[in-house]
């Protein structure tokens, strides 16, 4: 028998698209929530034309980013600016419990999905926003994506070498972390809360506060006064701290000495006489001085050792240090994930087999799983219309011939 997942009988109006907004569905899909995708075939959404595509051929139906961030969903492909499409759109609403979109703000109202009309027709309702910058103030207006959004919050001047520009996260981060998984945090506690008291909630998560959080130390130094200057891979408590090169091609391990006994390890490790004296420093300039002739010393140990071997040595000892693995390294030689069975691999009806990221967090009673592939465009219309909304056949076959349902 099928385990019960805790979202069973959830269902979620999922406006959203691009990156931060599906993301923050996926998860409510995962543990069993009926996500429905609203779409349109005339502005599909933007990552459904992202690479990786399968067999390397365009299409809204075969990238690998649209698909890891849609399992277990459906989709449906509504004309919303056709007083139909946005009928169908409200029926759908009032048979849910959460509407969620993250629009540049007024896009709702001006479709006539705002909250206000939202609530009075259905006042229990969650309804969630993810503007970029909030729903008021001077750049409410602004829109964004995780990249500007980075670098507005602050992620991006943290990255990088005091002496050179910033180099950003390598991905878009506040689309994949802080942004979703505080917007889904807010969904459940608004789900438990109507629980309780039957009412529902609007959530305004505007996506730059909610990055900023991401950078709570550094806002911490900058309130004290203190300097929050790019710092490349040191740590103000660690040192050495970074990644250093190892045998082959491009090939590295990254190392953190924490402690006496991490740096004794290390060097018992290396065997290295060069490292048995860390080099001394007094004063700021001193101590970049220091970290900087400790790398050198230790890049020159470290580039006669293979990457999995010296990590494992040293992790044995009980230093903090990994291989550095490209993607290819992460999907088929980690052995923590393969252990753990974190890759799924779905049939997806026109990429076929594919590999998606399993659920990162275990429930020990309800775990969520992958229920099903990411959905083909406009996949599950007509069972909405007809099945969910009691829509007639005829009725949609007339508003699918009419290009307000597909």
């Amino acid at each position: 028998m099928t385990t019960a997942l805790p979202l069973d009988g959830v269902r979620v109006a999922d406006f959203t698209w691009v990156g931060a907004g599906p993301f923050l569905t996926k998860p409510l899909a995962d543990h069993g929530a009926d996500v429905i995708k609203i779409e349109s075939r005339t502005r599909t959404d933007p990552i459904r034309w992202m690479a990786p595509f399968r067999d390397g051929e365009p299409g809204p139906d075969r990238s690998g980013y649209f698909a890891n961030r849609n399992s277990s969903k459906r989709s449906i492909c509504l004309d919303l600016k056709h007083p139909e499409g946005r009928r169908i759109a409200l029926e759908l609403i009032a048979r849910s419990d959460v509407v969620a979109n993250n629009y540049t703000p007024g896009t709702m109202d001006r479709l006539g999905l705002g909250y206000e009309t939202v609530r009075r027709r259905t006042p229990e309702i969650i309804y969630l926003e993810m503007p970029m910058q909030g729903v008021s103030g001077p750049h409410r207006d602004f829109r964004g994506y995780g990249l500007t959004i980075a670098a507005a919050g602050g992620l991006l001047g943290l990255s990088g070498y005091p002496d050179r520009p910033p180099v950003g996260t390598g991905t878009n981060y506040p689309d994949h972390v802080p942004n979703p998984l505080h917007g889904a945090i807010a969904v459940l506690a608004a789900l438990r809360n109507r629980r309780r008291t039957g009412r529902g909630e609007y959530i305004e998560l505007a996506q730059l506060e909610s990055t900023v959080n991401a950078i709570g130390p550094a806002l911490l130094a900058a309130a004290a006064g203190h300097s929050t200057e790019r710092m490349a891979n040191d740590d103000p408590i660690a040192a050495p701290h970074g990644v250093y090169p190892c045998v082959g091609d491009d090939e590295w391990c990254a190392i953190g000495v924490f402690t006496d006994q991490h740096w004794k390890a290390l060097t018992d490790v290396l065997e290295a006489p060069a490292l048995a004296r860390r080099p001394e420093y007094a004063n700021p300039d001193g101590r970049r001085n220091a970290r900087r002739e400790l790398d050198t010393l230790l890049a020159t140990e470290t580039v006669a050792w293979n990457a999995d071997t010296l990590a494992a040595a040293l992790a044995d000892r009980g230093v903090p240090a990994a291989p550095v693995r490209d993607a290819e390294g992460v999907l088929h030689h980690d052995p923590q994930l393969r252990a753990r069975d974190h890759w799924v691999r779905l049939d997806h009806p026109v990429m076929g087999p594919s590999v998606y990221d399993g659920i990162p967090y275990r429930l020990s009673e309800t775990p969520g799983r992958l229920r099903s592939p990411a959905p083909l465009l406009g996949a599950d219309s007509r069972a909405v219309c007809v099945d969910l909304l009691g829509m007639s056949d005829a009725a949609y076959e007339d508003l699918a011939h009419e290009g307000v349902v597909g």
